[in-house]
């Protein structure tokens, strides 16, 4: 069983597959003339906009949630095995995968906040939502929730948990059981207080482990500062075939940077437009510069703090370079983070990763059961009564796989997650590309409503949009406001 899902798993990452993510954002980059650069600026300023209602969080607190589930352990372990497999050269593919991926992350979320609904007296939408009210396709969107709730749900979520047992266990000795245990306490605080809860939470962990990370890879860095020049030139050289050690290796640079990047920055996946819909903002654009920002936030910065950490005190393991082997029989993955960290600060790398992979998984599993929450929403309708009897076994299975995934490995379940992802990768690109016209439509009123000075606010009819229920009666409820003298926030 174990050798079909191996086999399964390569057979839809393939080639062609992984570098479609490059193709297709290299369209989208064109077609919106390079958003992710012109509109830098406003990226920045509206991502620290904290205004949220009653329905719906702030941009501040859905971006956190959309990095708490990004920055996990493919900021660590996969930015080691992509250098491991694809030599120093696959960092810069990471970047290059990034940049192109903050323009098809803007055009998903876009598409996720002109579709989204209010359910139940919360704002909910994604990748299901755009599907059954941009295409027509219920039963699509059913089966990419589906995807969704396994992939996010269990098999990742299990992932997840085992990285902070065998971590936890092996830098303090703490038993893996005494971990679940734990685990299933605070997730259960998160999971039963709803979205707003789970969002709080993501507020102000994900600022504090990314600044305490940065600051390690800054110490780092400052003690090698001499080699910094060296580090840049070794990973551009690396990935132009320039460096002679790794001149065979460019097209597993590329191949490892790419995947690498879209399973750290999950652009394209559709598995962070459930964070993007919930956002409480006046025009779909907005979000979408926010959650793009969000994709360099991941991979320009923390996962760059890995691969600099790694290379410049000259902790990795690149496969089929002898000359090149720097930790003989260790394999990449945190520990390649934890052997830099010592070379500074001798004896506190295993204790300095097992914290930051606790937060960082920690994150990535309440914003999993969001997604997951969000996905089995849209599968069974929007009845309280049908949520309410649905939602709590699933709230109560999702803690006993957190609970499991912290005693047994996890090999199995990173190739069907691998599996589940990349099923939800192709659903959500091929909808996302029939629905980039929206986008785009959006987009330009943006344009035109900050060039007349205004505070841009979405207006569906105006543009011609249809299905976009929420904007409609957001703008009903607006006009009639505006002729009783109150306001609509």
């Amino acid at each position: 069983m174990s050798a079909f899902i191996d086999w399964l798993s390569g057979a839809v990452w393939n080639q062609y597959f992984i570098f479609s993510f490059l193709v297709i954002g290299l369209f989208f980059s064109i077609m919106t003339r390079f958003v992710q650069v012109t509109h830098l600026k406003d990226m920045i300023k509206l991502m620290f906009v904290r205004r949220s209602s009653e329905s719906g969080v702030s941009s501040f607190q859905a971006i956190s949630m959309s990095l708490g589930s990004r920055i996990g352990t493919g900021n660590v372990a996969g930015v080691a095995t992509a250098i491991t497999l694809g030599g120093p050269g696959a960092v810069f593919w990471m970047w290059v995968m990034s940049f192109f991926g903050a323009a098809t992350s803007f055009i998903e979320i876009t598409l996720s906040q002109v579709y989204k609904s209010k359910v139940n007296g919360e704002l909910r939408g994604g990748t299901p939502y755009f599907i059954e009210k941009g295409l027509g396709f219920r039963k699509l969107g059913i089966i990419f929730a589906i995807l969704t709730t396994l992939a996010t749900g269990f098999f990742l979520m299990n992932i997840q948990s085992n990285t902070i047992a065998a971590s936890m266990e092996g830098a303090f000795g703490i038993p893996p059981y005494v971990i679940g245990i734990i685990l299933v306490l605070l997730m259960g605080l998160c999971v039963f207080g709803g979205v707003k809860r789970i969002a709080k939470t993501a507020e102000y962990l994900v600022p504090f482990m990314a600044i305490g990370y940065i600051i390690v890879c800054i110490i780092i860095l400052g003690l090698n500062f001499r080699a910094i020049p060296d580090l840049f030139s070794l990973i551009i050289s690396s990935a132009i075939g320039a460096e002679a050690t790794f001149g065979g290796m460019i097209g597993a640079a590329i191949s490892w940077g790419v995947q690498r990047g879209f399973f750290s920055n999950a652009a394209g996946a559709g598995s962070e437009t459930y964070e993007g819909a919930a956002a409480e903002v006046s025009h779909p654009a907005k979000q979408g510069l926010v959650q793009a920002l969000a994709v360099y936030v991941d991979t320009w910065i923390i996962c760059s703090a890995t691969a600099f950490m790694i290379l410049i005190t000259g902790m990795y393991n690149v496969e089929g370079a002898a000359s090149v082997v720097n930790v003989p029989g260790v394999e990449a993955g945190s520990v390649n983070v934890q052997l830099a960290v010592d070379t500074v600060l001798p004896g506190i790398g295993s204790a300095f990763m097992a914290i930051a992979l606790f937060f960082f998984c920690f994150t990535t599993m309440i914003t999993y059961y969001y997604k997951t929450e969000s996905s089995a929403t849209y599968i069974i309708g929007h009845s309280n009564k049908k949520e309410k009897l649905f939602l709590f076994p699933l709230r109560i299975g999702i803690l006993i796989f957190a609970f499991v995934g912290a005693i047994v490995s996890a090999s199995t379940a990173w190739a069907m997650g691998d599996i589940g992802l990349g099923s939800m990768a192709y659903l959500n690109l091929i909808s996302t590309l029939l629905l980039s016209g929206v986008a785009l439509k959006v987009l330009k009123d943006y344009k035109e409503q900050k060039k007349a000075g205004k505070d841009p606010v979405f207006d569906p009819v105006k543009l011609g949009i249809k299905n976009a229920d929420y904007w409609e009666t957001r703008q009903e409820e607006s006009s009639r406001s505006s002729k009783s003298g109150t306001k609509v926030i």
